[in-house]
């Protein structure tokens, strides 16, 4: 299994549905069933449902096995299997409780993220370009 296009796609995926501050994590050092986690913040339990699904969906269509899905009957917290990464979706409030980043966060793993997957820029964090590609609506 590839983990880094397995991570691309989970990633990619997310950022679809326009999760916001994505963060993957390397666990391989912590744990022996699974080698990276990935959490994601979502505005709305329809959101995180929504961000599970695409999961979901592209992760099958890349031919990657998906082993289970669980909590979405409530939708706050919905945490997608697929084996060698584990994909936490929450909602702000569910996120900041838990702090996840406690547990499985010593390790973080640089990815390029499209702006918007973060709400506010954080450092050792690689951005797609922001060259002025755009001409100013000013002129």
């Amino acid at each position: 299994m590839d983990l880094r296009k397995l991570q691309r796609v989970v990633v990619d995926a997310l950022e679809d549905i326009k999760a916001q501050d994505i963060a993957v994590f390397d666990t391989a050092h912590i744990s022996d069933v699974f080698d990276r986690v990935v959490m994601a913040t979502a505005t709305s339990n329809r959101q995180t449902r929504a961000l599970a699904k695409n999961v979901h969906d592209k992760a099958k269509e890349a031919g990657f096995d998906v082993l289970s899905i669980e909590g979405e009957d409530t939708g706050e917290w919905v945490l997608v299997d697929l084996g060698d990464v584990v994909v936490h979706l929450m909602q702000p409030a569910i996120r900041e409780y838990y702090h996840l980043e406690e547990i499985w966060g010593e390790k973080k793993v640089r990815v390029k993220l499209n702006p918007h997957s973060l709400s506010k820029p954080q450092p050792g964090i690689d951005y797609f370009p922001q060259n002025n590609a755009y001409p100013s609506l000013a002129s």
